[in-house]
C-alpha cells in the first residue's frame, strides 16, 4: 500500500491519508479482507504521529472502508454498496462542477453542457 503525502496540500494529513486508501479499495488495488498495515507501522513509515493515522483509520472503519479487530488488525472490508455509491458519486459531483465552471467561463449554455452529459452517460 502507497500513501504519498504533500505538505503543501491544504489537506490534513488525516484526510490524505483517508482519501488514498478509499481510492485503492475502490480501484480495486487493496481488495477485501486485505490487510493494512497497523496504524504503528503505517505511521513509522510516513514519518507521523500514530495519532493522525489512528484518526484516518478511524473515518475509514466509520464509512465502512475498513474492519479493525483488536489483537488482529485492520482489513479492508466488504464492499458496502451504498458507501461505494456515494463515494462515486460524490467524484462525479466534483467533475460536474469542474464543467460547470469550464462551461460558465466559457459561455457554452447548460443546455449544451447537459446534452453532452446525457451523450457521453448513453454513449457504450
Amino acid at each position: 500500500m502507497e500513501i504519498i503525502l504533500s505538505a503543501g496540500s491544504p489537506k490534513p494529513i488525516y484526510e490524505q491519508i483517508t482519501a488514498q486508501i478509499k481510492a485503492q479499495i475502490m480501484n480495486g488495488a487493496l481488495e477485501p479482507g486485505q490487510a493494512i498495515p497497523s496504524m504503528r507501522a503505517l505511521a513509522r513509515s510516513l514519518h507521523i504521529s500514530v495519532i493522525t493515522v489512528q484518526k484516518a483509520y478511524e473515518e475509514l472503519q466509520r464509512d465502512g472502508f475498513i474492519v479493525t479487530t483488536v489483537g488482529r488488525g485492520s482489513y479492508v472490508a466488504a464492499p458496502n454498496k451504498n458507501f461505494y455509491r456515494e463515494e462515486q458519486q460524490r467524484r462525479a459531483e466534483e467533475c460536474l462542477q469542474q464543467a460547470a465552471e469550464i462551461g460558465r467561463a466559457a459561455g457554452i449554455p447548460a443546455d449544451k453542457l447537459c446534452e453532452l452529459l446525457r451523450l457521453f452517460y448513453e454513449e457504450e
